[in-house]
């Protein structure tokens, strides 16, 4: 670019600044190369919906108030689900299923003469089966079943038993196992998240061993259909008027994905072109009366699964199929190949369809991490925003942010998964969980990131089984060299939010910076952070990245065109509140608090009056104060007198203020203590 060409031109350049040094650029966006732009399954209008907080909509099933994550029986882990038979009946009309369930296992240690299963003690079993011949069981009021073997299994033996069993399964909240209405109609549904598998089948439903593969077959009065995981391979009419549906899946699950949905749905097929040349089927069942509006809205799922599978890897269940069956709760439920929604939102099916890689293919290996599947899916869903709705992108770092910093506590970290509650926190494990994958993709750059994720979704120590945090932390390490263990012990495992304080000055083309932090939570001392900064002025503008490494950091950098205003975090990357910005015009780093200096608040503490007095010739203007999250408190019109100022606060409450002084040569900061 040409001279002329820069002077009618904004500067658009990002530096990674150290302390008073100019380093080499060092990020910068990539441009998103996807041929599916063209967005030809929009061609009815964009059909925005407006980001959320998801875990409202999406409403996992709030069973108990106390759970335990892991039955107390040393048996679930002697061995290994290879296989399960899933025979149901089930008429939607009545509250009730009855079944037999046989497993395959493997057998991992030695004198295995008991299998143990987890079954909620309301259901009754009618037997239990052992090459065809009854075996004895004891079904505990611990929601445990453990069945006896005649002799003992060897170690490395692969083996069956069968269940049978029939009951109404018990009204624990707002899932598990339900019995509904629709226009009238009949449904039943299931959503086993977090502990609900137990309620309605005999299962090993602890965050540990996957289902190798699975038969669900499930048989309903011919006038209704049953959508389940997997492949449809038959639909049996039987003599007595009902009909067997035959769903089977070759794909690894957890008990907590494996779902049945049962009511007079009507149903059709869509298809959608992957990265491979594959065409996946996409089939969706819905109610009669919902099918236009499905028809209308759900074509956008073949821009969301291009996107993720351009961004990520191969949709994981591509040789089966992804879909959706429409149920009675308000949200949506990432039953594995076909998740069960409430609406056919934008936001809802992208989140959904997100699980098929963050949830399904991994899975978190302890509801302590569940923020590896919703905070993903929440941040991949606002990313298809990103591309497909790229209006709704600033808004929805806004919301998110703002939803987040609105209580100075909690960690993405879930410190109590006996609260489905705060398993399911909106504020924590989705949007503060999305807001932390928004700041890795800040710090490692869009090429990095990206990388990284395909890399942990590729592993094979990973895919089809279970992850935690830090085996997430190890591949986004492996792929950037970077050490980001302060990192995560600040946005994963640390509570709250920083909250910055700039104070500039320019003086010719040197421009001077100081960055503060303050920490709405104790658990964190400081949140080093890149930030970025934009300035402006004379038709110019440029974004600096400043590498922070503590409260009070100096910045003195050349600038080639005069600066009028800055601005903190433009594009929002950071998760931060109650940001402020202070010019001072004699501010310098070798004067940098000039007026502070000359500037007392006192006494600290204060019980009823606090004094401010300015041996320098300023003139004070105004003084506002500020709670530690940045409310305002208070504010004062200093009009002209007698120094010292004195300022009644008997009527806050105790604690610990910030008082701005504005003056007319640039405005102070001082911190107050209030005590009663």
């Amino acid at each position: 670019m040409d001279s002329a060409g820069f002077e009618k031109s904004c500067i658009r350049k990002m530096y990674l600044y150290d302390s008073i040094r100019l380093s080499f650029p060092v990020k910068k966006r990539i441009v998103w190369l996807f041929s599916f732009l063209a967005l030809q399954s929009f061609a009815q209008g964009q059909r925005f919906v407006n980001s959320m907080d998801i875990s409202e909509s999406e409403g996992k099933a709030a069973m108990r108030n106390f759970c335990s994550e892991h039955v107390a029986s040393s048996s679930l882990d002697r061995y290994d689900l290879k296989y399960h038979r899933l025979d149901w009946h089930v008429d939607p009309n009545v509250n009730f299923i009855s079944g037999a369930i046989t497993s395959y296992f493997q057998v991992v240690d030695a004198n295995f003469s008991e299998i143990d299963f987890e079954l909620a003690d309301n259901m009754s079993v009618d037997s239990t089966s052992y090459h065809s011949v009854p075996i004895s069981f004891l079904h505990s009021t611990g929601d445990l079943l453990r069945i006896t073997f005649p002799s003992v299994i060897s170690q490395g033996n692969l083996d069956s038993v069968t269940v049978y069993y029939h009951g109404t399964p018990g009204a624990t909240g707002f899932g598990s196992f339900a019995q509904d209405y629709h226009s009238g109609v009949p449904i039943i549904w299931t959503l086993s998240e977090p502990y609900g598998a137990k309620d309605w089948w005999p299962c090993k439903q602890e965050l540990s061993d996957k289902i190798d593969s699975l038969d669900i077959l499930v048989t309903t009065p011919q006038a209704y259909r049953a959508a389940s995981n997997g492949l449809l391979v038959s639909e049996i009419s039987n003599p007595d008027f009902s009909k067997t549906y035959h769903w089977q899946t070759h794909y690894p699950v957890a008990a907590y994905l494996v779902a049945i949905a049962v009511t007079n749905y009507v149903y059709y097929t869509d298809y959608v072109t992957l990265n491979s040349g594959d065409s996946l089927p996409i089939l969706n069942y819905v109610y009669p009366e919902s099918l236009s509006d499905a028809q209308y809205y759900l074509p956008d799922i073949k821009a969301i699964i291009r996107i993720y599978d351009s961004l990520l890897i191969d949709y994981p269940y591509h040789r089966e199929k992804y879909g959706h069956a429409e149920f009675g709760w308000g949200g949506g439920m990432e039953h594995q190949t076909m998740s069960f929604v409430g609406g056919f939102g934008h936001n809802l099916i992208a989140h959904e369809c997100a699980h098929q890689w963050f949830g399904d293919l991994i899975t978190p290996a302890s509801w302590k991490d569940i923020w590896l599947n919703e905070g993903f899916a929440t941040y991949f869903a606002a990313i298809t925003e990103e591309i497909l709705f790229p209006e709704s992108w600033h808004p929805w770092k806004t919301n998110t942010m703002n939803l987040v910093t609105a209580q100075q506590d909690g960690s993405v970290f879930c410190d109590d998964t006996t609260s489905v509650s705060r398993i399911f926190s909106g504020r924590l494990s989705y949007n503060k969980g999305a807001f932390l994958l928004h700041m890795l993709r800040w710090q490692l750059g869009d090429s990095l990131f990206f990388l990284s994720l395909r890399n942990y979704l590729s592993d094979p120590q990973l895919a089809f089984h279970y992850a935690s945090t830090p085996d997430l932390q190890h591949h986004l390490e492996q792929v950037s060299n970077q050490n980001l263990s302060h990192f995560f012990n600040q946005w994963y495992a640390g509570q709250g939010y920083p909250m910055y304080h700039l104070t500039w000055n320019q003086q010719a083309n040197h421009f001077y910076l100081k960055i503060e932090q303050r920490q709405s939570h104790p658990s964190v001392s400081f949140f080093e952070m890149p930030v970025p900064v934009e300035l402006r002025g004379e038709g110019h503008d440029t974004i600096l990245v400043l590498n922070h490494t503590y409260s009070g950091q100096l910045f003195s950098l050349d600038i080639p065109f005069h600066v009028d205003t800055i601005s903190f975090d433009p594009q929002q990357w950071i998760l931060a509140a109650h940001n402020m910005i202070t010019y001072n015009p004699v501010f310098s780093p070798g004067n940098p608090d000039p007026l502070s200096s000359q500037l007392y608040v006192y006494p600290v503490p204060a019980e009823t009056v606090i004094k401010i007095y300015s041996s320098s010739s300023a003139r004070l203007e105004e003084a506002t104060m500020y709670d530690v999250l940045g409310n305002l408190v208070m504010q004062y019109i200093l009009q002209p007198s007698m120094l010292p100022y004195e300022l009644d606060v008997s009527g806050i409450e105790a604690g610990v203020y910030l008082l701005n002084v504005k003056t007319d040569l640039g405005t102070v900061t001082k911190k107050i203590v209030r005590t009663r």
